[in-house]
């Protein structure tokens, strides 16, 4: 199979969707990987390297997307890439279509296949293409959400974890799953106060028992986040429904009842947010200010540590992406229900029901596609 790596072009997005040693591991099963110039320089790979890994380096996307069977990137499309992609061209990477209708339209225009990172599932539900990006982006969130407490940052001026004779900082953490777990182990790490929050009980008795003695659980409900957020410092919102919109947590009216400089950090934004007053934001301009509640919502947090970022997406990718370049992505989809459930828009149809749900569009069974 071709497969095509361009330079990811949403800004500040310096991560790369292939490294030179998965380059490597196609080359060797007779692949045949073409390169944009400079995609790797962000992430600290250089066009040597790519090319000392087998690959040819081509200068402009319009070449790789005009050659290749297979795209592989990191972020969705953006409005200049939808042209370039092609008519039954496989397309793998994060789309997280429902919070953006627009390019699924695009998408569907293209007749392209679109097989999304997000929402690649294993069979107890777990998502192997997210956790990595999730595992960055949660512990992300208390790096960034502790620098936005700064007072010149607007934030209300507390320490994280205090001092002797000073109370620490509350961090209340929304959804127990992979980012907020990793958000917990950071933010309990600098001594910080924290309450994780979930609906399912399961979840929480598990983190009661292995998280450190200042993080703490409860049963989420409307009732117990607005008052937890009348004294909570940094809110971190890590909910996440596969492939479909993120549920609003916190409210515009919630705002009203913290105190100013409370920092909201939206993780969840990729899927439209769990926060009401979340739009998505640019690590160039990260944060607005509601109400005196600083929102940092930058829609790719883990594109700010790429050379972390790149080798922990691409060890989950790589072994998906060799199965859809040895058998092509119908056998892959058939033999591995995981991609199967990775597919998204399929040849103008929406093949995948929260999305088809999220904009009231015909939904196809993707066996029909098959």
């Amino acid at each position: 199979m071709i497969i095509g790596v361009p330079k990811e072009i949403k800004n500040n997005e310096n991560r790369v969707a292939v490294t030179p040693a998965g380059t490597q591991e196609f080359i060797r099963k007779g692949h045949t990987v073409y390169v944009q110039t400079k995609a790797g320089d962000g992430s600290g790979f250089s066009d040597e390297e790519y090319k000392g890994a087998g690959a040819k380096i081509l200068s402009t996307a319009k070449e790789v997307f005009d050659i290749a069977e297979m795209i592989i990137k990191v972020k969705e499309p953006i409005e200049q890439e939808y042209s370039l992609i092609r008519k039954d061209q496989l397309v793998f990477t994060y789309f997280h279509f429902a919070s953006y209708e627009p390019l699924a339209h695009a998408m569907i225009k293209t007749g392209a296949i679109c097989l999304a990172y997000e929402t690649v599932e294993r069979p107890d539900r777990s998502l192997p293409l997210l956790v990595p990006m999730s595992e960055v982006a949660g512990r992300m969130a208390i790096q960034e959400g502790a620098k936005y407490l700064e007072k010149p940052l607007k934030g209300r001026g507390i320490l994280l974890g205090g001092v002797p004779g000073v109370m620490p900082a509350k961090v209340l953490i929304l959804g127990g799953g992979v980012v907020g777990t990793n958000a917990a182990k950071i933010a309990a790490g600098m001594g910080a106060d924290v309450v994780i929050t979930d609906v399912n009980l399961n979840r929480l008795r598990y983190l009661d028992d292995v998280m450190p003695k200042n993080v703490h659980t409860m049963a989420s409900n409307d009732y117990v986040l607005r008052e937890l957020v009348k004294t909570s410092d940094l809110i971190v919102g890590g909910v996440l429904i596969p492939g479909a919109k993120a549920p609003k947590l916190i409210t515009r009216d919630m705002l009203k009842t913290m105190r100013p400089g409370t920092v909201l950090v939206d993780v969840a934004v990729d899927q439209g947010g769990c926060i009401e007053t979340c739009k998505p934001t640019t690590h160039e301009d990260p944060t607005y200010i509601i109400d005196d509640i600083v929102h940092y919502c930058v829609a790719n947090m883990p594109g700010a540590v790429p050379y972390t970022s790149t080798l922990a997406l691409t060890n989950a990718t790589l072994p998906y992406a060799l199965k859809l370049a040895n058998n092509g992505w119908k056998k892959a989809c058939k033999e591995n229900d995981d991609l199967l459930k990775g597919l998204n828009v399929v040849q103008g149809k929406v093949v995948y029901k929260a999305v088809a749900d999220a904009f009231n569009l015909p939904y196809t069974n993707v066996q029909e596609v098959l």
